[in-house]
């Protein structure tokens, strides 16, 4: 990405991760009092910083196809608040049993277990209700078609089977077809889903367009899950801001277990490569998305 024709990767990301933690303050702030500490459970789930990729890919997406970024505002903050409901129910007991996220007790060790089943369910709501919202000044068509791409990345056909062959994984030898088939349905669709509503956003996609970024997504989504495996492994928990080998310790297949370490990292290399390749014919307004997709397998958390 030339610097003297847009910003840098480190400053766009900075730019709008600044920009969606403003907006996931405004909503969660603006929630009524009426059960406090479930309010406080979701804002402390959503407001402890990340990396925010997610809603930083909503806003490159619009980006691409030369959108309002007023009007992704709303599609970042939904497929934001669907990934943190997806952490909490993923930290629990009943799940992966973690005690750490982004370096702070995780939101069941913080409140307690019905807390955060709550406050997961709440945020998952939530995310739905500001996409439906009369108020988001977009056409309803488009507004509809973001909520079927959100829920269905979120639901049965997405993450929630991704969890539960991961679940039932554990201990087994899966192939690496499988593998994949479990991580872009855990990880890759939502991470689709926030290229796909950002492109829906900008009320400019052509067919054509949403066809190249939806294989954009799905490479990097699984690059995503890649870089995640071969990190469990090479960081540490200060680094990762969560336990670092929690994968190795319950023996789940992961790439690096089914690849080797080198293997795993040639796989995210051709995975960024291939994303990079199927917006070839984007304009220097895609240059974000391009710059994102190498982040994602050079990222150390």
């Amino acid at each position: 990405m030339s610097e003297s024709k847009s910003l840098s990767i480190d400053s766009f990301m900075q730019q709008f991760q600044l920009r969606i933690e403003q907006v996931l303050h405004q909503h969660l702030h603006a929630l009524p009092a009426d059960a406090e500490k479930l309010r406080t459970a979701m804002q402390y789930a959503c407001l402890q910083g990340g990396k925010r990729v997610r809603p930083v890919l909503v806003y490159a997406a619009a980006k691409a196809l030369a959108g309002n970024m007023d009007n992704a505002d709303v599609p970042a903050c939904a497929v934001e608040l669907i990934h943190c409901y997806s952490l909490v129910h993923d930290d629990l007991p009943a799940m992966d049993d973690d005690d750490l996220r982004r370096g702070k007790p995780t939101t069941h060790i913080a409140f307690d277990e019905a807390t955060a089943i709550l406050a997961g369910d709440a945020l998952q709501a939530m995310a739905l209700r500001l996409l439906s919202d009369p108020n988001f000044k977009i056409a309803a068509e488009a507004r509809l078609q973001m909520v079927h791409h959100l829920a269905g990345a979120a639901g049965y056909e997405g993450m929630v089977s991704g969890q539960s062959i991961d679940f039932n994984a554990v201990g087994n030898t899966l192939s690496v077809a499988q593998l994949e088939k479990m991580h872009s349905l855990k990880t890759g669709a939502l991470i689709n889903a926030s290229v796909l509503l950002g492109a829906l956003s900008s009320e400019r996609a052509s067919t054509q367009q949403l066809d190249a970024l939806q294989r954009y997504g799905e490479c990097i989504g699984l690059a995503f899950q890649v870089q995640d495996d071969i990190l469990d492994v090479t960081s540490d928990t200060a680094t990762l801001g969560k336990t670092q080998g929690a994968d190795q310790a319950l023996n789940k297949p992961t790439y690096v277990s089914l690849l080797g370490l080198v293997g795993a990292q040639n796989k995210a290399d051709s995975l960024c490569a291939q994303a990079i390749e199927a917006i070839a014919d984007f304009d220097e307004n895609a240059d974000a998305l391009r710059a994102i997709a190498r982040f994602i397998i050079a990222r150390n958390n």
